[in-house]
């Protein structure tokens, strides 16, 4: 239930920034996407997707402030919510420093008290971060990192989670590509023989049996792809486990 005197009333179409404020700042969420998973059991009304949210059913709402985000949501979509006399304030998050910014202007806006501890202990975690073992060779160790298949797509360049895997000492073997995600047939995918191949959960499942089989011979690491692609509390774990995951896939196959 929301509370009187609960701060702005604020509808998020990221899920990011929905776990961000819900966490920060309770009470003054009314409305999140149905990919808005984080926290469990949030209670607030579901006003479509993110490509689709429903523009009439947010109005009613009657929100001060709608946070979006450039890559998340359709500037379409954003241009209704204006044109319907909604303050839409939309983030641009491409690397880490900026979706660190970006979560500072955010909760601002929608009137937390104080900066949340699990953004101190982000910040933290980040600035300590190990960086992989290298290769035999000395190199980084280069990933390739599909985010769908049929038709195969990987992260390129100027991307959130291309910077995290960069601060986590992998190189991108796409990270020079004039697309931020390119589709890259398969065959051109194996040619690149990376060390690893980095399988997040999100947007599309890749699962045990749903992606490692297509790059026969090339260490495989699953991840959460909230920890990897999603800016929130989850930042504040993901250098750790994120680390371990990539760790672990690796030295399996120098076995």
């Amino acid at each position: 239930m929301r509370a009187a005197g609960a701060g702005p009333r604020v509808v998020s179409l990221v899920p990011s920034l929905t776990e961000a404020v819900a966490v920060s700042a309770p009470g003054v969420l009314v409305g999140a996407t149905e990919w808005c998973t984080h926290p469990a059991g949030l209670d607030v009304a579901r006003i479509g997707g993110t490509k689709n949210p429903d523009v009439a059913a947010i109005t009613a709402l009657r929100p001060d402030l709608v946070l979006a985000n450039e890559e998340e949501n359709r500037a379409p979509d954003l241009a209704a919510l204006r044109a319907a006399g909604l303050d839409v304030l939309v983030t641009e998050i491409r690397t880490l420093d900026q979706g660190l910014r970006e979560l500072e202007r955010v909760l601002a806006a929608c009137g937390a008290p104080r900066r949340p501890r699990w953004l101190t202990e982000a910040e933290a975690a980040w600035e300590s971060v190990t960086p992989l073992e290298p290769a035999p060779d000395g190199r980084p160790p280069t990933a390739v990192v599909p985010i769908w298949r049929r038709p195969w797509m990987v992260l390129g360049s100027d991307t959130f989670a291309g910077d995290l895997l960069a601060r986590l000492g992998v190189r991108n073997a796409y990270e020079d590509h004039p697309e931020r995600y390119p589709r890259i047939p398969l065959d051109e995918l194996r040619a690149t023989a990376p060390d690893l191949l980095v399988l997040p959960d999100e947007p599309y499942r890749f699962t045990a049996n749903d992606g490692p089989e297509a790059f026969p011979g090339t260490a495989a690491a699953l991840v959460d792809g909230r920890l990897l692609t999603w800016y929130g509390p989850s930042l504040a774990e993901a250098p750790r486990a994120l680390s371990w995951e990539l760790t672990r896939a690796l030295r399996a196959a120098r076995r």
